[in-house]
């Protein structure tokens, strides 16, 4: 990795990087993602079985792209028992997290007879994506059901590509039905957004669609947004690592390239204050990359999106973190916390040197969907409240709209609104 002094034009350099990564960039897709929205909108089933034979091989139709009951007993036969004990273990701590994020309804009443206050309630139907073939991650299944089961979600469906034999990801299965999936459908890409998004015969219409996907996956959602809801539209995985001279440089090493072996788009940047430590970790990457099985995909994330800054100080490393807002930080300092209370932009934040990235990605509880390409500035990891909304509470008696209904009439009529005035009007016109 090529190491440079951080100086503005260094800084700039890596957020066109990073933009040059957004799935907003692809624009040559979207006429495709849209013709295929489109198709299934128009052609339901018809169209979404045409689709999947045509890009996924499957004869997939109205009787198989249910996954049975039989097909799950199937991928527990087939699923490691180890695996199938982590992610049982995996769950309890991904729960007991989100619980702590659940909000309750709330109401404040006064004397002179007004109540306001916020109801919580959940999302009735959600739809969740899972990647299927190479890009299988049965721990985003986790992540993505379980906030959902914990907000109270009435309904969860599931899609997920199928093979050329129409069977599904075993561990896949596995995940789902752990944590709760109701129905899972046989069916990927822009064509599963759609018939999530519309409806078809076979799979319902849903309030929401979350979950990570491909870039014609990513922007079928941002399409869709405004018919129903979505989680983000999510861009390559990032790492940044922010560490002084007391870090270990083969720890350092190992968690970059633990995000770089995600894609050849994924990118993994280090911000050091000691030259020493940056000269070791490109060591020990190259030492890595001889074991490594994903060096290939590796090596072309390093080339491309790989960066090694040097900074004078740690809060000129945070400062950059801050700019950048990634998806994944970890700071390896002597006063770790320390630094962690001036980070305002980054989506997990991984403190000390054994808590390193792939902690949060499994096993740790808080959730690894998280906010990229710069978006942590303004947007939060998946969580209990994407799969909620809330709705206002309001009751005036009679005694307490009757002081403040003058003021109500003339903000309204100062905006033009005479009706609104006259709303209020009527109800004292016993009163003139």
């Amino acid at each position: 990795m090529k190491i440079t002094k951080v100086t503005p034009e260094s800084v700039s350099s890596l957020m066109k990087d990073l933009l040059k990564r957004n799935p907003n960039q692809y624009t040559s897709y979207s006429e495709t993602v849209q013709g295929i929205l489109n198709e299934v909108r128009q052609g339901g089933d018809k169209a979404l079985f045409e689709i999947t034979r045509k890009f996924d091989k499957a004869d997939i139709n109205a009787d198989n792209i249910r996954v049975t009951k039989e097909e799950i007993e199937q991928a527990y036969a087939d699923t490691d028992p180890a695996l199938i004990k982590v992610i049982r273990k995996a769950i309890v701590n991904i729960r007991a997290f989100h619980e702590k994020q659940k909000k309750n309804t709330w109401i404040d009443t006064t004397p002179n007879g007004t109540i306001l206050g916020q109801r919580i309630t959940p999302l009735a139907t959600v739809g969740v994506y899972v990647p299927g073939g190479k890009a299988a991650y049965p721990s985003s299944v986790l992540m993505n059901i379980i906030p959902a089961k914990v907000a109270g979600v009435s309904r969860i469906i599931m899609t997920t590509p199928p093979k050329a034999d129409g069977s599904v990801n075993k561990g896949t299965l596995v995940a789902a039905n752990e944590a709760g999936a109701d129905v899972i459908y046989k069916v990927g890409g822009a064509q599963a957004i759609a018939a999530m998004a519309y409806g078809t015969e076979s799979i319902p219409k849903v309030d929401k669609i979350v979950g990570p996907g491909n870039i014609y996956v990513a922007l079928a959602k941002k399409a869709v947004y405004g018919n129903v809801s979505i989680d983000s539209v999510a861009g390559p995985s990032e790492i940044m690592v922010i560490a002084d001279e007391t870090a270990n440089p083969r720890y350092v090493a190992a968690d970059l390239l633990s995000q770089a072996e995600h894609d050849e788009l994924a990118c993994a940047t280090l911000v050091t204050t000691s030259e020493t430590l940056a000269d070791k970790v490109n060591e020990e990457i190259d030492g890595f990359l001889k074991t490594l099985s994903r060096r290939e995909i590796i090596q072309k994330s390093l080339d491309n999106y790989g960066h090694i800054l040097l900074a004078q100080d740690i809060d000129e490393t945070v400062d950059i973190v801050n700019e950048i807002a990634p998806e994944h930080l970890e700071i390896v300092t002597a006063n770790p916390f320390e630094t962690m209370t001036k980070v305002r932009n980054a989506g997990a934040i991984f403190m000390g040197e054994y808590s390193s990235e792939p902690l949060g990605d499994y096993f740790a509880g808080p959730n690894h969907i998280l906010p990229t390409n710069g978006t942590a500035k303004f947007f939060s990891p998946l969580g209990v409240d994407d799969f909620v909304k809330r709705s206002s509470l309001i009751y005036y008696s009679r005694e307490a709209l009757e002081p403040v209904a003058e003021d109500i009439e003339t903000f309204a009529e100062a905006e033009g609104l005479t009706a609104h005035a006259n709303s209020i009007r009527v109800r004292f016109e016993d009163k003139k």
